[in-house]
């Protein structure tokens, strides 16, 4: 019997200049982890696809390799996919952009740090110059789940000259669904209490109550839609916190970031790119299956390609479904592989 041909992870070492002297102190230099497949090794002259996987909240990009007992972490799942000729050999970019509050969305923001440069300016163009990879954006995708995957329609809509492959497992879209019910959440609990005693006691207590993490979603949110230096934490939240109601010119600051309000100023962007696909389980907690929808009517209206697909389940623990976005992202890196030969 033929042994299985399996990939490798490589990982290296890269100190930031995007994340230097950042706001919350986090750290500068980190490890980037990367999927190399089988041919890697056994073709030394041949160049390869490049898909960058970007983690949910609280998520880091070695999360995306761990195993459980019935879920396959993501090195494993290339493998099968690629031993069964489901996809075509492609590196996996596994990036860390954790902050100190839980998560950056991917995006440059003056309260957590320049995660969007970090990613486009810096990581990139280490991966392209350090691997053989095919370095040109129909050859270079973008995918994630949760805030994954709203930072993957964020930097295709934003940078469609790097990332020319999208992909967004349900990702955080249309904002009046997805937040608003953990501003409740936030009143009741912390109100016009200091959310720097939060954030020390949620670092110093290993045992955290069942809604930490969502209050911790909200100041994180808060720090990546609207930054303002002169509030505790540097940032500034969308609601009173006595009587809970939004405070709509806040609100409006993170509508701007909004998948479903971008479409509009970037069009042109979302028409270029070779895959756009979005998909969300009917029962997602968060109501972004909704939001996809609502997200999908606007791509429509403009006459702009992407696949859409819905599945019964949950946002939580649907790793699985990287098996579909990775197999539209080798047919489509394959189509323009063809193309150009």
């Amino acid at each position: 019997m033929t042994e299985k041909q399996t990939g490798r992870i490589a990982v290296e070492r890269l100190e930031s200049k995007a994340l230097l002297d950042n706001p919350l102190g986090d750290p500068a230099t980190r490890e980037l982890y990367l999927y190399l497949p089988p041919g890697y090794d056994a073709e030394p002259a041949r160049r390869f696809p490049v898909v960058y996987c970007l983690t949910g909240f609280t998520g880091s990009g070695v999360m995306l390799l761990n195993t459980q007992p019935f879920t396959p972490g993501l090195s494993e799942r290339m493998d099968s996919l690629i031993a069964r000729g489901a996809i075509t050999e492609m590196i996996v970019v596994m990036p860390n952009c954790f902050t100190r509050l839980g998560g950056s969305q991917y995006i440059n923001s003056d309260a957590t740090g320049r995660y969007e440069d970090y990613l486009i300016e810096e990581i990139v163009p280490f991966v392209d110059a350090r691997f053989r990879t095919l370095a040109s954006s129909g050859a270079r995708a973008v995918m994630g789940k949760s805030s994954g995957g709203y930072g993957a329609l964020v930097l295709g809509m934003r940078h469609a000259d790097v990332f020319g492959l999208v992909a967004s497992h349900s990702g955080d879209a249309y904002f009046e669904y997805c937040y608003p019910p953990d501003f409740i959440k936030y009143v009741r609990k912390i109100g016009k209490g200091d959310p720097r005693a939060f954030l020390e006691k949620f670092w110093r207590e290993e045992r955290k109550d069942k809604d930490d993490v969502t209050l911790l979603n909200v100041l994180a949110m808060s720090a990546c839609y609207s930054p303002d230096a002169s509030q505790p934490l540097g940032l500034r939240l969308p609601f009173d916190t006595q009587t809970g109601e939004i405070i709509e010119e806040v609100w409006a600051l993170w509508l701007k970031h909004d998948p479903v309000r971008m479409v509009e100023r970037y069009t042109e962007e979302l028409r270029s790119l070779r895959l756009l696909y979005l998909d969300a389980g009917t029962r997602d907690e968060f109501a972004l299956d909704i939001g996809a929808r609502i997200l999908a009517a606007r791509l429509k209206e403009r006459n702009i390609p992407f696949v859409h697909e819905e599945f019964d389940d949950g946002h939580f623990n649907i790793s699985y479904r990287y098996d579909r976005s990775l197999e539209h992202i080798s047919r489509a890196v394959n189509a323009v592989m063809v193309i150009e030969k």
